[in-house]
């Protein structure tokens, strides 16, 4: 399983980016993807979640200011991010437990600049 992250970089409060990943490696339709964050010096923590039937679940201090949605043609998930806050600045990784085990990307960083 290959999981391939891209979009992060420096953004002012207030602003947008938007990540993707691209799957491989599985039936990328069937399977629950997600996006997780690290910020420096604190766990990894859920960001929000898409099923294979479109159902999503977010983190609260992210809700009505990220969507997650996917692309089961090009095997890739979307993680819009908008209204930014410094709070925001971490590792972004996507993730798929596939086959009892949990599979991250290399992650893509997000700098948030107040």
């Amino acid at each position: 399983v290959q999981l391939q992250a891209f979009g992060g970089g420096l953004v002012q409060a207030g602003g947008s980016l938007r990540l993707s990943c691209k799957v491989s490696g599985i039936n990328f339709r069937i399977n629950t993807v997600g996006w997780y964050r690290q910020a420096l010096e604190k766990e990894r923590e859920l960001v929000a979640t898409i099923t294979s039937g479109g159902l999503t679940n977010y983190a609260g201090s992210v809700k009505d200011r990220f969507t997650i949605s996917r692309d089961n043609v090009r095997d890739t998930v979307y993680l819009q991010m908008n209204s930014l806050k410094s709070d925001d600045t971490a590792v972004y990784y996507c993730h798929v437990h596939f086959r009892g085990r949990d599979n991250w990307g290399k992650g893509t960083l997000v700098t948030v600049s107040s």
